[in-house]
């Protein structure tokens, strides 16, 4: 998937990324989280890589734009593809 793409897309469960900023990658393993004390939807939590989940102080949220590099794209498949495209449709609400 072209890096434009993401744009629109969020990224597929297992995708691994570097945030801005930070030297530890992280893999996706939730996509539109909200984060119950301030009520902030966010597009993605994930865990530390290669370790995993470890406890919730070691899971992040956080937003397509927060991220610098996408280092594996996670698997897609056609139920991804028709999550995304129901994802986009709420979105557009």
């Amino acid at each position: 998937m072209e890096e434009r793409e993401h744009a629109k897309l969020l990224l597929p469960l297992g995708s691994i990324v570097l945030l801005k900023g930070a030297q530890k990658k992280l893999m996706i393993y939730g996509r539109k989280q909200i984060q119950m004390e301030s009520n902030t939807l966010y597009d993605y939590l994930g865990v530390v890589y290669p370790e995993g989940y470890i406890d919730p102080n070691y899971t992040f949220l956080f937003n397509h734009e927060d991220i610098d590099k996408i280092e594996f794209t996670g698997f897609s498949n056609d139920e991804e593809k028709r999550f995304q495209k129901i994802l986009k449709e709420v979105s557009a609400e």
